[in-house]
């Protein structure tokens, strides 16, 4: 069953400055818990984000079982929104759409997640009991860092 995750942010920046940082795959690893064990493997030599561009990650999700996950970036609209798809890891479907919108007070993000549990009924009871809140406070987590990071005015990126 698919499951949706969407969530808001008012950053006070430019467009130049989240696009800049919210596409860059280095900077996942700066909003991830620490206990996520998350790096990127993908050697990306600062390249410019693109469709098809595939970026894989070591990543530990559950139980401190490390596991390597790979996605793909199936759209890019610049300085718009981009969309990444897993195509090798925990999930059976992982979409995530970011969307960027300029407005009088700098930068509405906007993520829009759809994913999808592998195994069935047991996926779904691991959902229920241990995923959507880990994904709650990965998300939470984020926010509070961007929150740090772009939005107190001494701490700019």
């Amino acid at each position: 069953m698919k499951q949706y995750l969407y969530r808001t942010q008012q950053l006070s920046c430019d467009i130049e400055t989240a696009w800049n940082f919210f596409s860059s795959p280095y900077n996942l690893s700066k909003i991830t818990p620490k206990n996520m064990g998350f790096v990127v493997l993908t050697d990306l030599k600062d390249d410019a984000m693109q469709e098809g561009m595939e970026i894989e990650y070591k990543v530990t999700p559950l139980f401190g079982i490390p596991m390597k996950w790979k996605t793909k970036i199936t759209q890019v609209d610049l300085y718009k929104s981009f969309t990444d798809f897993q195509e090798k890891g925990p999930y059976k479907l992982w979409n995530h759409h970011h969307e960027f919108m300029e407005n009088k007070d700098g930068v509405l993000m906007k993520d829009n997640l759809t994913y999808e549990m592998p195994y069935g009924v047991l996926g779904q009871l691991a959902h229920s009991l241990i995923v959507k809140k880990k994904l709650k406070r990965i998300f939470d987590y984020r926010y509070q860092v961007l929150e740090e990071l772009i939005n107190k005015k001494e701490n700019k990126i």
